[in-house]
């Protein structure tokens, strides 16, 4: 009897072993094909913050698309696709320690301004229009205070917290322990996006069941979005920098912000307070405040309404003329 007890545990150790040699390889296969991509995709400008990765489509007048916490590039172009209309040229930057841009010893959201203006010096362009989403918010913000003259319109959806306001006014989607696991590695990830990727929609703010009450298209961009994170180990430095746009120091005078300016927000969001929105509105100059009464952090459900929106905003803006 003991022998055979050691002889199943054997077995079952053995085709442990196997199970998990076959999903490692599935893993590296999935890893190295990501990175491919992305590779394909970036381009880099020198600047004298370090390198400045990007990537770029369309044709027209320029509007730069910057990404949240946890993006690049990648979750740019996402973005971009889900909100932005077609017939313009679209630039998309990994910001301070994300991808392949470097993350200088100076990473404020001051900074992210000025090495964004230095990519568009390195590329030749003058002035653009920006989407930014959630933590690409505070840098926006910066660009258009420091450099009026290159920023002619702002779209800002989803707003994230910088100084003064504070952190974690709402209660978040799953605990902070979790999303601190999840975001230290691409194993761990890579492995709940393909065993429970409902669990994974939590931590972006996408309530149970919400799927099957949306369009193909939002059903995708979430996909995308999620997919957008790997590889996690390519995005941490970033991640630990998205406390600089609320570091003290920090300082935003938004009264001087000329450009016009399209503020998103859902009353709902479970990421952001609705608040941060309707601040940005009331201090910035001539903004347009427009709020969904659902659809959480990612605007679901309003994607259609929001892109025409956002459509009619830059067809007005003088930036376009």
């Amino acid at each position: 009897m003991p022998f055979s007890l050691a002889k199943y545990a054997l077995i079952s150790a053995l085709a442990l072993l196997a199970v998990g040699a076959v999903i490692y390889a599935a893993f590296l296969r999935d890893m190295a094909a990501i990175r491919q991509r992305l590779a394909e995709q970036a381009k880099v400008v020198d600047t004298r913050f370090g390198a400045v990765e990007y990537t770029d489509w369309g044709s027209g007048a320029v509007v730069l698309a910057l990404h949240g916490a946890g993006g690049g590039f990648d979750q740019g172009r996402v973005l971009a696709q889900a909100f932005g209309p077609e017939g313009y040229h679209w630039v998309a930057p990994s910001r301070f320690g994300y991808l392949g841009s470097t993350l200088p010893q100076d990473a404020s959201t001051a900074a992210q301004a000025d090495a964004l203006v230095a990519m568009l010096d390195g590329l030749g362009i003058d002035r653009v229009a920006i989407l930014a989403m959630s933590g690409g918010v505070p840098p926006a913000l910066q660009m258009a205070e420091r450099h009026p003259d290159r920023v002619s319109a702002l779209v800002l959806l989803s707003s994230a917290p910088f100084t003064p306001l504070p952190t974690q006014q709402n209660d978040l989607p799953i605990p902070i322990w979790l999303y601190q696991a999840l975001f230290r590695s691409d194993l761990p990830y890579w492995i709940i996006s393909k065993i429970a990727p409902s669990r994974l929609e939590a931590a972006f703010d996408v309530p149970a069941g919400r799927r099957a009450d949306l369009p193909t298209t939002e059903i995708a961009f979430i996909d995308n979005m999620l997919a957008a994170f790997l590889p996690v180990s390519q995005r941490q430095n970033g991640l630990l920098n998205e406390a600089a746009a609320i570091d003290p120091a920090a300082r935003h005078d938004l009264g001087r912000i000329t450009a016009p300016t399209l503020v998103v927000h859902a009353r709902d969001d479970g990421l952001n307070p609705v608040s941060i929105a309707q601040y940005i509105a009331a201090k910035l100059p001539g903004a347009s405040l427009m709020v969904t009464d659902s659809g959480g952090h990612l605007l679901l459900g309003h994607h259609d309404t929001i892109r025409r929106a956002i459509a009619e905003f830059l067809r007005q803006t003088s930036a376009f003329d």
